[in-house]
């Protein structure tokens, strides 16, 4: 991948964002907030000039249909107007991260993809070749991990660049924890 003269001396963080299961689109998720909110303090601090960061949301395709299935399809652009909200709901939960990053002074990129998120995420962190992947936990118990599953373990094992992953803090966590 090329980078620009610019882009050079700059450190290029991945964040892996989604959106709040309790709250939905467009809030992020507890896990993605607390992600970005480390990065910010911990890494950028007041250096903002020297980091660029790049914001990915990746759409699981809905398998069970549930949340349309009152909806009624005549005509072919039923679909497209389903898909099209779809995208829309990311791109709003997208801008609230890249509007955070233009009041600080950080310069950013975001985009969405669609598919299983572990694998999504670690073939984005190949393409794009961040110095670092930045991602959300929410801090599940055994039993939990093997229900819910966890894409940050996924992303720490299978990622081809350097991974954080961010816990929640314990006043964060929700009654389930599965929630985020």
């Amino acid at each position: 991948m090329e980078t620009t003269e610019p882009e050079a001396n700059v450190t290029r963080i991945m964040l892996a964002v989604n959106e709040s299961s309790i709250k939905g689109y467009p809030h992020a998720s507890i896990s993605s907030r607390g992600a970005f909110e480390w990065t910010i303090q911990k890494i950028v601090r007041s250096n903002t000039s020297g980091f660029k960061l790049l914001f990915l949301h990746v759409q699981a395709p809905h398998e069970d249909g549930f949340e349309d299935m009152d909806s009624i399809y005549a005509f072919p652009e039923d679909f497209k107007t389903m898909k099209h909200r779809d995208q829309t709901r990311g791109l709003h939960l997208l801008e609230y991260f890249v509007t955070r990053c233009h009041e600080i002074g950080v310069a950013c990129e975001a985009w969405i993809k669609e598919g299983d998120p572990k694998e999504v995420i670690c073939r984005e962190a190949k393409r794009m070749q961040p110095d670092l992947l930045v991602v959300g936990n929410r801090g599940l118990g055994p039993f939990q991990r093997v229900i819910a599953g966890t894409v940050s373990e996924f992303c720490v094992k299978h990622a081809e660049c350097p991974v954080v992953s961010i816990k929640r803090r314990p006043g964060e966590t929700p009654q389930d924890p599965v929630d985020d």
